[in-house]
């Protein structure tokens, strides 16, 4: 099972460039994530997760955590070290954190 991780702890892991994973649609997407996340909706997860590297954590997010525990769940049996961020994309926006808008720029 993946473990989750903080808004706290995803916060300072960003700021270090870990890589983000934002298993939302492209339109939830498009209205609002973190900067540099990159989309991988979560039904293509299965069919993408070879996009991932091996031996790098992953942080998975999506609107409020639900999606990302999935993905992360996933990821981590396939043999990806996957943190799920709680209260996902909401939290980060609530909290004042820098939200990109736009179209992904690793569509699905």
């Amino acid at each position: 099972m993946a473990r989750e991780v903080t808004q706290e702890v995803f916060a300072a892991a960003w700021a270090d460039g870990v890589l983000v994973v934002d298993v939302r649609e492209a339109d939830e997407y498009a209205a609002g994530h973190v900067p540099g996340a990159r989309l991988m909706p979560l039904r293509t997860v299965p069919t993408r997760y070879d996009e991932l590297p091996a031996g790098q954590p992953v942080y998975v997010i999506c609107a409020s955590g639900n999606r990302s525990r999935t993905a992360a769940d996933w990821m981590d049996s396939h043999g990806i070290d996957a943190y799920s961020v709680t209260g996902g994309t909401s939290a980060w926006a609530r909290g004042g954190r820098p939200v990109a808008i736009g179209s992904p720029e690793h569509a699905a």
